[in-house]
């Protein structure tokens, strides 16, 4: 049979998703769990790949058992045997043609910010610190920029592999504030290495004054290779929010 889960985790001390030869990532340990049940190893396909120390809350995946065992018995079971940082959601049957990564139609990204003279401790894993403070509105108009289909090199690091191209399509991007949290949330067909946390690292130099709104249209128009002036905002605010099928 074949299965589709939805997984959230905390990244916090994990490589990311994708199984690596010196580290523990995502991948892993759900493979690790599913082969425990079938008593032979398990091949997971994800939705994307995230970096280390980002987490998710809709991550999707897929993969095939030779025991057939009920969607909702697979969740109970799953979780009996994952640590606490990484748990299934949902699962369900899926269909021959479903893929986990070429079905998906697109994807929401969130990442938070907190913008305080003091961190709360217990935010420290899941929300980036800002001291100084933020213009909003100069921010959501330079997320406005990002919107549409556009060439995203400068905004995106290198990713030690051959891509077919760098031009990606954003839907939607909006920044949100309650007191002193800052929500970037970012919809597109699909996104580059680090793309996500380029664009919120501009945005929140933006927010600070260092660079104005139309900058981000400058550096798309550029088309350049990333340089120095885009800076890569921290993992541990990123969120893998969703996927869209």
């Amino acid at each position: 049979m074949k299965y589709r889960v939805v997984i959230a985790y905390d990244g916090t001390a994990y490589s990311g998703w994708q199984y690596q030869e010196n580290a523990v990532g995502i991948q892993q340990v759900v493979e690790d769990v599913l082969a425990s049940l079938e008593g032979a190893p398990v091949r997971v396909f994800g939705s994307s790949r995230t970096d280390a120390g980002v987490h998710a809350k809709g991550f999707v995946g897929h993969f095939r058992l030779t025991k057939p065992i009920p969607p909702k018995n697979l969740v109970r079971a799953m979780n009996a045997r994952l640590p606490d940082a990484i748990r299934i959601l949902k699962s369900a049957y899926a269909s021959d043609s479903f893929d986990a990564r070429l079905s998906a139609k697109g994807k929401e990204y969130r990442y938070q910010l907190y913008q305080a003279d003091i961190m709360p401790p217990h935010l420290a894993p899941y929300w980036t610190f800002c001291h100084r403070p933020l213009d909003l509105e100069a921010m959501r108009k330079a997320a406005s920029y990002f919107v549409g289909r556009h060439d995203f090199v400068s905004f995106a690091a290198n990713p030690d592999r051959v891509l077919e191209s760098t031009v990606r399509n954003v839907f939607s991007f909006d920044v949100k504030k309650a007191g002193p949290r800052y929500t970037f949330i970012v919809r597109g067909d699909g996104f580059l290495y680090k793309q996500v946390r380029s664009m919120v690292g501009f945005l929140i130099s933006v927010g600070k004054g260092n660079e104005p709104p139309e900058a981000v249209k400058e550096l798309l128009d550029a088309a350049a290779p990333r340089t120095a002036r885009v800076e890569t905002a921290p993992a541990r605010g990123l969120f893998l929010w969703k996927v869209m099928y």
